[in-house]
């Protein structure tokens, strides 16, 4: 029994998300808070955020295994060690002085505890969850800002910047596959999100708050959202499309990064 426990406790799966999708969207709004709001204390934030995606997945194991598993001793294990690690990270924040500038932190709690919620009741692939997942993230490069020194309406546009990237791909993403499965997806909510969010990025530039490079990639991103959700689209397999996705979001955190220092 215990040979036959030994794959499945392995650090692979008892740290990796399923969700491949999870990786893009969790690791690019960092990208861009380190990138666009460089700072010292931007990287103890970076290092709490990455310890926290990996602390998931071991996290829902240790609550939801039952206790003669013999992979949950395994997972809280590395919730122990995981938890320190994030502790640590935002730690060397508070160390500096400066742990009053996390406020944005906390307009990321309530979308991720909802996300965990569904996630420990195993809704992790529901739209809700999806979405808060994704909105959490999104959330973080306001954090970033404040760390650097930016201001309020600064740390807030470099938030709204990513979320009119996350909500709209993971909608656009869901729509697409249903589409290909033969289902009735809300079109209109998807595209209507694409537009909103092009909207938004048109208005942060207008008001100097953004780079005009971000509605422009916003446009890419509606047109990419037309193009996946209308007859137009491809019958591609969803690594395909994942992998078109991770590009995007390179170019989306590069160009607007770059943009910031230029």
């Amino acid at each position: 029994m215990l040979g036959g426990m030994s794959t499945p406790a392995s650090p692979q799966h008892l740290l990796l998300p399923k969700e491949h999708g999870s990786w893009s969207l969790a690791f690019e709004p960092l990208a861009l808070g380190l990138l666009a709001a460089p700072s010292r204390m931007g990287l103890g934030l970076a290092a709490a955020v990455v310890a926290g995606f990996f602390l998931r997945r071991p996290l829902k194991l240790a609550v939801t295994l039952p206790a003669a598993d013999a992979r949950c001793d395994a997972a809280r294990g590395w919730v122990l060690l995981i938890g320190l690690f994030a502790a640590a990270g935002i730690g060397f924040v508070a160390v500096e002085g400066k742990f009053s500038l996390l406020w944005p932190l906390l307009l990321a709690a309530p979308p991720g505890a909802f996300f965990l919620l569904l996630d420990l009741r195993h809704d992790q692939r529901a739209a809700a969850a999806e979405l808060t997942g994704s909105a959490t993230f999104a959330l973080l490069p306001a954090a970033f800002a404040t760390l650097a020194g930016r201001s309020v309406g600064a740390a807030l546009a470099l938030a709204a910047i990513m979320l009119a990237r996350s909500v709209p791909t993971v909608l656009t993403v869901r729509t697409y596959l249903r589409l290909n499965k033969g289902g009735r997806p809300g079109v209109f909510a998807t595209t209507a999100a694409a537009v909103l969010a092009l909207a938004l990025l048109v208005w942060l530039a207008a008001r100097a708050l953004a780079p005009w490079v971000a509605p422009v990639l916003g446009a890419v991103l509606l047109l990419r959202t037309v193009w996946l959700t209308t007859a137009l689209r491809p019958s591609w397999p969803v690594r395909r499309v994942g992998i078109m996705e991770a590009l995007l979001g390179v170019l989306y955190v590069g160009v607007i990064a770059f943009s910031y220092h230029s």
